[in-house]
């Protein structure tokens, strides 16, 4: 209200107003380009680390391999010779994941699915 008791009218334009979908949406999209931008940042960094373990395993002959769990979206690493490409560990054990896998799909479908 001004000084003498009247109300000011703002005018704003009907296209300067977003709906809230729209505003989800860009949110959305923001939240999705930063998590693509920090899954990227951390693959980097883990490469880095990788490369820097496989120069110290160098002399014995071994490398580091990381793999992806694709049901746990977790990874593990393998530990290979060079010379025979056989693998000597694995860190935790590949089987140790699937079972846990298949534990938890089983919970799954006891606890959390509804019938």
């Amino acid at each position: 209200m001004d000084k003498l008791g009247k109300q000011k009218h703002v005018i704003i334009p009907v296209n300067a107003v977003q709906k809230p979908a729209e505003v989800n949406l860009q949110e959305q999209k923001q939240e999705e380009t930063t998590e693509m931008t920090v899954r990227k940042s951390e693959k980097a960094k883990m490469e880095k680390i990788v490369q820097g373990m496989n120069d110290f395993l160098k002399p014995s002959n071994t490398h580091l391999k990381f793999e992806f769990h694709d049901e746990l979206e977790e990874y593990y690493v393998t530990m290979i010779d060079d010379e025979t490409q056989e693998v000597i560990r694995e860190i935790p054990s590949k089987k140790l994941l699937d079972m846990y896998a298949a534990m938890t799909d089983y919970l799954g479908i006891l606890v959390d699915k509804k019938i």
